[in-house]
């Protein structure tokens, strides 16, 4: 039974409108592999300062996902994103129904 969830993850800055793309479509393809989960809503909210320094970035392209997605599959979608080199910081909750 899929679940509605919030991702909002924050990329590098130094990466261009492609890269960004690019990253959003991998992560589209995470959460979207063998029909586990899909994704209802993709949203942009641009470059912003961060609270504090991380990986010596100040500022980072905040990007805002709604999603279905299977309960099973939360690990490995969070495991990717850490792995990523693209991704600062994530953050997945569970959406109130």
């Amino acid at each position: 039974m899929k679940r509605k969830y919030e991702l909002t993850f924050i990329l590098k800055i130094d990466s261009n409108e492609q890269n960004t793309n690019e990253v959003i479509d991998e992560v589209r393809g995470w959460i979207e592999t063998d029909g586990s989960g899909t994704i209802t809503k993709v949203d942009r909210w641009g470059r912003r300062r961060l609270a504090y320094e991380i990986d010596k970035q100040r500022e980072g392209n905040y990007i805002y996902v709604e999603a279905d997605i299977d309960p099973e599959n939360i690990a490995e979608l969070e495991r990717n994103l850490r792995l990523s080199t693209s991704v600062i910081r994530h953050l997945l909750v569970r959406a109130d129904e």
